[in-house]
Order: structure tokens, then C-alpha cells, then sequence
């Protein structure tokens, strides 16, 4: 969706600070919001996009006055009350004052590292040719949709070439909205600076981005 997490090419927002040998984790909160974050996210009561899209749908100038782990608990906060599994008084009084539900699945502390090590592959068997080969050339959708996607605004609707083909992997925007995984090819693609920001860019500069089968068409 069009929110405040989609800032590529904007201006305004200051440079990036770059912290030498910067820490994981700036506090124990941070530390214990990355850690509930992923206990929940392995009950399979969400996937991953669903649980970007929980984030991404903050309200703009929440998201943009928060920080990245503040945004994580305010995202795992909206998921646990839209999934039934805590409500609005118990956030608010931090005390539990209903049933517990079950849940698909729990992991045990002795099981972390491996749930961790064996992550959360998305890539997935081919089911069809793909639409694309290296070189094509191809042009990105103009697209302004409500839901999850991993199409950039800065990019869309912009002439690009195929580099890569990664093989066919879960389509977030589908599985985002609980509409299955719907797995389809995706693409290394590489762009031209100035076809993207105009022809006062560099023109030796390039964008490389991997993008999903739906979001192209060819030229």
C-alpha cells in the first residue's frame, strides 16, 4: 500500500545516519519486542506479510514518529487484537482478563535456534513457464493498491531489463490478505537512474530490485 513506510526516492527526510559497530538492539525492550515478535509470528497464526502489512497500515504519523522496534510491538499489537487473541483492556490495563485461546503451534526455548536456523523459505516448486528470460525488457505496472506489496512507488510504471530469474517464490500481495500463497516467479530486474528519477540523474547510475511476475509487463 501507499503509507509512510514507502519513502524510496522522497526528500525531506533528512540522511541516513550510519552508527559505527552498531548494536542489534539499543535497549532490552528491543530485545524482548524482536523476541515476542517472532514467538508469536511462529504460531501460524499469521504469516510474514500479513504481519508487514499490520505495520505498514499504522497510522502515518505513528509510523513515522516511531522506532523500528516500537513499530514492531505497535504492529504485533494490532495483529494479536484483530486475531481474537488479546483485547483493546488488556493492552491497556497489561493484564490478562479473558480465556486464554489455543494456539497452532508454540515453540519451546530449547527449539529457538533451530526454528531460527531453518527459517522461513519462500521460494516454491514451478508450476508454469515463466513469462520472462535475462534481457527482456519489461515495464513495471502503474499500480496504487490497498494492501501489502513489494512494488515500490518510485518504481512503478518504468521501463526496465531483466537480469535475473530467481524461480517462483509466495506472492506477498496474495498471501498478505489471506488469499494463499499464490506462488509466482520472481525477477532480479535493473533499471536505468534517470528513467527513474529523470534525466538529471547519473546516467551511469543503476536501481536493482527483485520483483514479482504480476507487477510486469513487457515492452
Amino acid at each position: 500500500m501507499n503509507g509512510a513506510q514507502d519513502l524510496g526516492g522522497q526528500m525531506g527526510f533528512g540522511p541516513i545516519e550510519l552508527e559505527d559497530n552498531e548494536p542489534n538492539f539499543h535497549a532490552k525492550w528491543e530485545e524482548r519486542a524482536f523476541a515476542v515478535t517472532l514467538a508469536m509470528g511462529a504460531t501460524g497464526t499469521w504469516n510474514i506479510d500479513t504481519s508487514r502489512f499490520a505495520r505498514e497500515t499504522l497510522p502515518p504519523a505513528v509510523y513515522l514518529s516511531s522506532s523500528y522496534y516500537k513499530i514492531w510491538t505497535l504492529g504485533l499489537e494490532k495483529l494479536l487484537v484483530e486475531s481474537g487473541l488479546v483485547s483493546e483492556q488488556e493492552l491497556q490495563t497489561g493484564r490478562s482478563l479473558n480465556p486464554a485461546k489455543p494456539l497452532k503451534r508454540v515453540v519451546k526455548a530449547e527449539d529457538v535456534a533451530a526454528v531460527l536456523a531453518k527459517g522461513g523459505p519462500a521460494n516454491r516448486p514451478e508450476q508454469q513457464p515463466s513469462r520472462f528470460k535475462a534481457g527482456d525488457r519489461i515495464r513495471t505496472k502503474r499500480m496504487n493498491p490497498e494492501h501489502h506489496t513489494r512494488l515500490p512507488r518510485y518504481v512503478r510504471d518504468v521501463e526496465g531489463t531483466i537480469e535475473t530469474v530467481h524461480g517462483v517464490h509466495v506472492f506477498p500481495d496474495a498471501n498478505s490478505q489471506g488469499l494463499g500463497e499464490q506462488p509466482t516467479w520472481l525477477y532480479g530486474v535493473v533499471f536505468r537512474g534517470p528513467d527513474v528519477w529523470g534525466p538529471d540523474c547519473d546516467p551511469k547510475l543503476t536501481i536493482r530490485l527483485d520483483l514479482w511476475e504480476p507487477y510486469l509487463d513487457a515492452v
